[in-house]
């Protein structure tokens, strides 16, 4: 049974910090490389973010400096730690593992507005 699920979305001011989740099932998570990525209102889906098995990270540079993500390989799970959020980041927010075929969570919405 495969499982992505996110979280963690919500309203923030800009400058704030938001942590992400995104708890999967085993069999597209051990040993297979995950992403988030996000969708503004009216634009395509972006990457974000990518870690590796090793877990070696990657960035775009619109939010390097800003976020770090983690993956907690004994609880299954992809993290994204936002920080100094700023109102452009203001999207769905998705987590995809890139498993044979790939799976994609549902979005979670980050709201960055004062």
């Amino acid at each position: 049974q495969v499982r992505l699920v996110a979280s963690g979305g919500g309203l923030v001011q800009p400058g704030g910090s938001l942590t992400l989740y995104c708890a999967a099932s085993e069999n597209i998570f051990r040993g297979v490389i995950m992403d988030w990525f996000r969708q503004a209102p009216g634009k395509e889906k972006d990457w974000v973010a990518t870690i590796d098995s090793a877990k070696v990270p990657y960035y775009s540079d619109s939010v390097k400096g800003r976020f770090t993500v983690i993956r907690d390989n004994n609880a299954n799970t992809l993290i994204l730690q936002m920080n100094n959020l700023r109102p452009e980041d203001t999207a769905d927010y998705y987590c995809r593992s890139r498993s044979v075929p790939d799976y994609w969570g549902q979005g979670t919405q980050v709201t960055v507005s004062s």
